[in-house]
């Protein structure tokens, strides 16, 4: 599980192809690493990538590499990143971690677009396309994952919907270089995912 909360800005250092599927390298840049004395890195744990949880299969001081399956690649922005690319880094949440942003579980839910981005006193309007089977979940003040980012909803209509970002959130993540028709990876919240999964066996046992 994750916060939502991005530790590090890192980019894409390369990508192999292997048998149909991919193994990428990623540069950790900001996120605090071996090098900064943080020793616990360990193969199989769970880096999120964009929001998209991925698996060590192995690293060093300067980055680590992840396997991507065919689904991943398909259903998710990796598959067309450029190398270079910068990437929003949060590795996977503690039980003691403090829960600053929600429950983020890296499993990405549709790709999304950015419409528009307007300067809001020192914050930024940023207006996201989502496809419709995903705007249902998406509701006024609830939250949304952005390429990995936990964003609180300001507004929502039938052809997207909009959120407010900070100064610090800005310099901090990937979206210093997001512009106007980037794609995203979006991940809905899981309480509504929840909730309709509930409702939906309590209408069928009602029918029953």
């Amino acid at each position: 599980m994750f916060t939502g909360i991005i530790e590090g800005v890192g980019r894409l250092a390369a990508r192999e192809h292997r048998g149909g599927d991919v193994r990428f390298t990623f540069a950790t840049g900001t996120l605090p690493w071996l090098h900064a004395g943080d020793a616990d890195v360990r193969l199989g744990e769970s880096i999120a990538v964009n929001g998209v949880c991925l698996t060590v299969v192995g690293f060093d001081a300067d980055g680590f590499q992840a396997d991507a399956s065919t689904e991943t690649l398909a259903l998710t922005t990796l598959g067309d990143l450029p190398v270079d690319a910068a990437l929003n880094l949060e590795r996977a949440m503690r039980p003691s971690d403090r829960l600053g942003g929600h429950l983020v579980s890296g499993h990405v839910d549709g790709i999304g677009r950015v419409l528009s981005v307007h300067a809001d006193a020192r914050a930024q309007r940023w207006r996201f396309a989502a496809p419709a089977t995903l705007l249902k979940y998406i509701a006024k003040k609830g939250s949304i994952c952005v390429d990995g980012v936990s964003l609180t909803v300001n507004d929502v209509d039938a052809d997207g919907f909009e959120v407010a970002l900070i100064p610090h959130t800005v310099a901090n993540t990937r979206f210093a270089q997001t512009v106007a028709g980037d794609a995203v990876n979006l991940e809905i919240d899981l309480v509504a995912r929840y909730v309709e999964r509930l409702l939906g066996a309590r209408e069928a046992e009602a029918g029953t």
